[in-house]
């Protein structure tokens, strides 16, 4: 994506919430200030991947992951959490 980080929209914690494959048919998570839009992931199907969930900031929960942050690199950044 070309888009710069600083010309990504902004979303509340509450509008992330609502991208969790439950409410909507996206599925974001948000991990270091920025969200993801990880709806085209297998892993993510249903907003659950392994005991995480979608519409959330996983940044505290990345240190558990069996990865670490590149798999962010997947996946395209969308949005900035307020």
């Amino acid at each position: 994506m070309s888009t710069e980080k600083n010309e990504l929209p902004s979303y509340t914690r509450a509008q992330l919430a609502l991208r969790n494959g439950q409410d909507r048919d996206e599925i974001w998570v948000a991990y270091q200030g920025i969200i993801y839009d990880v709806t085209s992931s297998r892993l993510w199907r249903n907003g659950k991947h392994y005991e995480h969930w979608a519409g959330q900031d996983l940044t505290d929960e990345l240190p558990d992951a069996p990865h670490n942050e590149q798999v962010f690199l997947k996946f395209e950044a969308i949005g900035l959490l307020k």
